[in-house]
């Protein structure tokens, strides 16, 4: 019997980076919410005590260095499963992109094994063991739209956002979050208005909330990859509502509520980068 989960990607609505902590993490608190762009994951059980990882990219490893792997090496030495089984991972998000491609499919392998192997933990449970893998995971587990503070391991759920679309565009790099976080300049950052943002998810307000998006790390990325900067100049230019840079980058995200404008956007987009997606609201 397989399982199959799907896998959404995310983007941060706000970001924003509190200190450093004494464990050398960064104390973070995040806004994030799912678009209906998925990789899909495809468990079956093997008979030897193994994991297998297999999927089509050039950029994403197939062995332990996986956070598909690391997630279900995880989950089988937490819960003591001698049991094997074969991981396959139809990548679609993007990668090293700041929209969780890696860690929604380590996420998708915890509900996937919690359901193959009759566990029953808790969704809380999934996310705790979660947050051993990666910052983004713990809420990947959840889902819908969240703000994830600490390091990202408390989750605390939120209304979803005003229905729009989401145009995505990321220029042809990787960025390491890693090299992101190690070149902040902590004391001079911008910090969000994490609160005017909730106030507007709470009140379904699309404009104030297009007003209030803010990243953090979006300047650091710019001064390593001025092509971030670019590309979210011809967003505004195209006609975005609010635009901001998802994560660590490189996508620039743009939010828009009409379907005519959204179509306007992504076309424009595709003359300045290979990747561009229309993509709606999840969360």
């Amino acid at each position: 019997m397989a399982i199959f989960e799907k896998a959404p990607a995310k983007i941060n609505l706000s970001l924003d980076v509190l200190h450093k902590r004494p464990d050398a993490y960064h104390e973070v608190a995040m806004i994030m919410t799912t678009i209906d762009l998925y990789d899909h994951i495809e468990l079956t059980p093997i008979k030897s005590d193994r994991i297998e990882v297999t999927l089509y990219s050039r950029f994403v490893p197939n062995d332990e260095r996986n956070l598909a792997f690391k997630a279900a090496r995880a989950f089988k030495n937490k819960y003591h499963i001698t049991n094997g089984v074969h991981i396959n991972i139809e990548k679609n998000i993007p990668v090293s992109a700041g929209l969780g491609g890696g860690s929604t499919d380590a996420a998708a392998v915890l509900r996937g094994l919690n359901k193959l192997w009759n566990v029953r933990a808790s969704v809380d449970e999934l996310a705790e063991l979660g947050a051993e893998i990666g910052s983004d995971v713990p809420f990947c587990v959840h889902g819908h739209t969240a703000i994830a503070t600490g390091r990202g391991e408390k989750i605390r759920r939120l209304p979803p956002p005003a229905p729009c679309w989401v145009i995505l565009a990321k220029p042809d790099i990787g960025v390491s979050s890693g090299t992101i976080f190690r070149n902040l300049d902590i004391k001079n950052i911008r910090h969000p208005n994490t609160k005017k943002i909730l106030q507007a998810l709470y009140a379904r307000d699309f404009m104030k909330l297009c007003a209030s998006i803010d990243n953090a790390l979006e300047d650091t990325t710019v001064r390593l990859y001025p092509e971030v900067k670019y590309i979210k100049e011809k967003m505004q230019m195209a006609g975005a509502t609010g635009t901001m840079m998802s994560g660590s980058g490189p996508t620039i995200f743009g939010l828009v509520q009409q379907q005519s404008k959204a179509k306007r956007i992504y076309n424009s987009m595709r003359g300045f980068c290979q990747e561009v997606f229309m993509v709606r609201i999840l969360g």
